[in-house]
């Protein structure tokens, strides 16, 4: 059995700016605030970002808007949400690897993301590439602060759906070096995507195992995802 767990963000598509748009339209929403932000989110967790950008606008304390925070960004993401394939980008390459490897006996798909569940869910179902995840399985930005707890929660939850993962038989594929970090922090093989930030220089020095310039080798990819 083999688990890959997949970023989303500049690995398997561009949302176009429509989650930053639905994240300042919930803070404002929320705390009544004036959104000013400039949401750097590369690679870190929803969970982590989310209490310096309210910080900056002069709300010390997150915890209590947290819940209600997510709520909303859950609505006014799902608002826009039909707008992302008109507005974002699908990467080269990605509908056909994951379409390849969901026809790989013994291979599960899932996301480890640091959107919450359900943004980054919605992100991959509005460019039909849901059909080859299971989401259910998944770690996401409202699970944990920490990147690498995500990854230790998706194995957890994969391992009680479909049984144990070897340590070698579980891959973060991701586009930042906080995805390599994250990986190895959770003891498992890092994947880089050079799709986004890191270059293929910079992710093979974070330590990745294996770095793929981006995923329109399908051939290429496949081959090292499922080994």
């Amino acid at each position: 059995m083999r688990l890959i767990q997949w970023d989303v963000d500049r690995t398997l598509l561009v949302a176009g700016g429509l989650g930053v748009d639905a994240f300042a339209a919930a803070f404002t929403a929320v705390t009544g605030v004036p959104w000013r932000g400039a949401l750097v989110a590369a690679g870190r967790t929803d969970l982590s970002i989310t209490p310096e950008l309210f910080a900056q606008h002069g709300i010390d304390d997150a915890g209590p808007h947290l819940e209600p925070f997510f709520a909303r960004y859950t609505t006014e993401f799902a608002a826009r949400a039909d707008r992302l394939p008109a507005h974002g980008t699908l990467l080269p390459g990605a509908a056909a690897v994951l379409a390849a490897l969901a026809g790989r006996p013994g291979v599960v798909q899932t996301l480890v993301t640091g959107n919450i569940a359900a943004v980054g869910v919605a992100k991959v179902t509005a460019f039909g590439l849901h059909p080859h995840l299971d989401t259910a399985v998944g770690g996401y930005g409202d699970d944990h602060p920490v990147r690498a707890e995500l990854v230790r929660r998706s194995r957890e939850r994969a391992e009680a759906a479909y049984g144990p993962f070897a340590d070698a038989d579980v891959l973060v594929v991701g586009d930042t070096v906080h995805d390599v970090a994250a990986a190895l922090g959770a003891g498992v093989v890092a994947v880089g995507v050079a799709t986004g930030p890191a270059t293929v220089d910079e992710l093979t020095a974070a330590g990745a195992h294996h770095v793929l310039p981006g995923l329109d080798d399908v051939e290429r990819a496949v081959a090292v995802l499922a080994g």
